[in-house]
């Protein structure tokens, strides 16, 4: 059950706003009112991509955990706006309205990121409240897991987004949008827990344009439904590899994939109970301010203070770079309105590699309770494992020339760590 992005060369992306939807099905359900941003917003210290000896190299155009995005992925931080379409198929019809299908991902996916953010990502979905019929049958486009956008052929989901294009062109205004997503009618294809196949074009150009010579680019297909109190969040992970993410597991093809971080982030676990990103995603999204960041780039003796990512300010990261490509993080994690699963709070510690490529285990968790079941094992939409992978006080964890040492966590949450990283040794002659 993991979603799959497909990462083409990045470049340029142009900016945005949105248009009137057009009229919706008559009797359909009135759309909820986005949330507000949260009243202490303006208070906060201002975001920025990351900068300094932490901020890891980026070695690839493609999606990655390098510290800096290529241009032509979508902005991450301010007002993002994103065109949504619905589609069905002349073989499998919509059941429902199309404000109910989008109302299973809205206005959930934009508050998620507002929560996650700490306001300072405002997501903005304009909605075009119609079906759009495709010409041909579901299986006539030949979709499968790992269908390219291939402009060179008539299937595909070139074939889709054209026709989507052609229907949209005269009323839709795609100079003005950073995202595109489409829904399809969650009856074409097989069930999530069979097979999910949602999918992102991130990065440059797909080859793919408006007649007035805009470029497609930054879109996601989602297709059936996901499964767990928070469905809607196959979404928030497909639009996040058009912000730079890339995916967190191990494997592709029919190899059940491996699971090195778990349900620690949307990027590996985007199914079951909610839970929220990584503090290195935050800090590579421009959501942290360089106040929230721990740098230890040099030897010696540091005790740091980690305040759960699921509370707004204070320490949200350490970093221990390893090598240019490499670095150790820090974060403290506890339940939230995001994260609904830690069942284990402490320090989570995971081993971040950027010349990893997407779906190759970028991230690594290092697991406080080796050869435990986890903490959360009744949840089928959960991989057990390394639920209780989070460190608590009195433990430790070493690594080539650095010792972290869990200390404490005082009466507001706030985790206490120590930690030491030797000089390296000195080369022989």
């Amino acid at each position: 059950m993991k979603p799959l992005v497909m990462v083409v060369l990045a470049a340029t992306v142009g900016a945005l706003t949105a248009p009137a939807p057009p009229p919706a099905h008559r009797g359909a359900p009135a759309l909820p009112a986005p949330a507000a941003l949260p009243a202490a917003t303006s208070a906060l210290p201002r975001g920025r991509p990351p900068t300094g000896p932490c901020a890891l190299p980026t070695v690839t155009r493609h999606v990655s955990e390098g510290a800096r995005t290529p241009r032509g992925f979508a902005p991450s931080s301010g007002t993002v706006r994103a065109v949504t379409f619905l589609i069905d198929f002349p073989d499998v019809p919509a059941r429902t309205s199309p404000r109910r299908r989008y109302a299973e991902f809205f206005p959930a996916v934009a508050d998620h990121y507002r929560t996650s953010s700490y306001g300072r990502l405002d997501y903005r979905s304009t909605p075009v409240l119609r079906w759009i019929r495709m010409s041909r049958p579901y299986r006539a486009y030949g979709i499968t897991r790992g269908t390219p956008f291939d402009p060179n052929r008539d299937d595909g989901y070139h074939a889709l987004a054209k026709e989507i294009v052609d229907a949209a062109d005269d009323a839709v205004d795609f100079r003005r949008y950073d995202l595109i997503n489409v829904l399809a009618v969650p009856e074409a294809g097989p069930p999530a827990v069979q097979d999910v196949r949602s999918v992102t074009f991130a990065g440059t150009a797909t080859g793919l344009a408006t007649r007035d010579g805009t470029a497609i680019r930054n879109v996601s297909f989602i297709w059936s439904r996901q499964t767990g109190d928070s469905p809607y969040r196959v979404l928030t992970h497909e639009n996040a590899h058009s912000f730079g993410l890339p995916d967190l597991y191990a494997g592709t093809g029919r190899r059940a994939p491996r699971t090195p971080v778990g349900h620690w982030d949307p990027m590996e676990e985007d199914w079951g109970p909610s839970n929220d990103f990584l503090a290195w995603h935050k800090w590579k999204l421009g959501w942290l301010a360089p106040t929230q960041v721990h740098c230890l780039a040099r030897p010696g003796r540091r005790t740091v203070a980690l305040t759960p990512t699921s509370r707004r300010g204070g320490p949200k990261l350490a970093v221990v770079p390893l090598s240019p490509t490499r670095a150790l993080t820090l974060e403290a994690r506890a339940p939230g309105r995001l994260d609904h699963a830690v069942c284990r709070p402490g320090v989570l510690i995971t081993t971040v590699d950027t010349a990893l490529p997407s779906g190759a285990a970028p991230v690594r968790a290092a697991d406080a309770t080796p050869g435990s079941r986890g903490c959360l094992t009744t949840d089928p939409n959960v991989s057990p494992a390394l639920t209780d992978a989070a460190f608590r006080t009195g433990q430790r964890f070493t690594a080539p020339g650095i010792t972290v040492e869990i200390l404490s966590q005082d009466h507001a949450g706030t985790w206490h760590v120590r930690i030491t990283r030797r000089p390296p040794h000195p080369s022989p002659a």
